[in-house]
């Protein structure tokens, strides 16, 4: 389970505060993926990485108690002065996992050849999206955190490749994902959230979400 009890956060813009949660309460419940609509500007990033613990509350508790993703696309944990290589080995032997087995998971999806043993700083976007996205994929974890800001891959292949992987995992895993859209939560939850105003309004079904939303809107 991942819960938010009474979570705050905001940020002073230099002209005015901008708040991103006030007082907030909810939870995320093992095997009830949830989709989470909010209008661009709103903070939807802040609260996934608050999901993640990247970033604390103001005020209130987070309590993750369960294994929750780093949000899809992040590079937070990756030493760009070092290889794929190297980061890989390093984060498996973080996670206690067999560093061979995931330096050759992440090898295979990535799909970026020899540059794979070549420092991260000198990788292209895309790149470092698809290494990132096989670290993740790599580890097993309980909620998936995925934000629709992160950078894309228009590569082909390793879409199918990664694409197959993250089906299986999603499968048998809880997904929170964060969007302005509502077709794109569709293809991952049924249960939704409206976050507006520093509340998260949870609804039951994505069709009572997209209710408020669009009246809000």
């Amino acid at each position: 389970m991942l819960e938010f009890d009474q979570v705050s956060k905001s940020f002073w813009t230099g002209k005015s505060r901008k708040v991103i949660l006030d007082r907030a309460s909810f939870r995320v419940e093992l095997g009830r993926s949830m989709g989470i609509l909010a209008p661009n500007g709103t903070g939807k990033t802040t609260l996934i990485n608050m999901m993640a613990g990247l970033e604390k509350p103001d005020e209130g508790e987070v309590r993750r108690l369960c294994r929750v993703s780093f949000p899809l696309g992040f590079m937070g944990g990756v030493n760009h002065r070092n290889t794929a290589t190297d980061n890989a080995r390093f984060i498996a032997t973080l996670y206690g996992l067999d560093p061979d087995y995931v330096e050759a998971f992440c090898r295979y999806i990535a799909g970026i050849g020899e540059y794979f043993d070549m420092p991260v700083g000198t990788y292209s976007q895309g790149m470092r999206a698809r290494l990132s996205f096989s670290l993740m994929l790599a580890l097993e974890f309980d909620i998936y955190l995925i934000d629709e800001g992160m950078p894309a891959t228009t590569d082909v292949e390793f879409n199918r490749r990664a694409g197959s992987v993250l089906r299986d995992r999603l499968a048998q895993a809880t997904v929170v994902i964060v969007s302005h859209q509502a077709e794109t939560l569709e293809k991952y939850a049924a249960e939704a959230a409206v976050l507006r105003d520093g509340k998260l309004h949870q609804f039951g079904s994505l069709e009572e979400a997209k209710a408020l939303y669009d009246y809000t809107a």
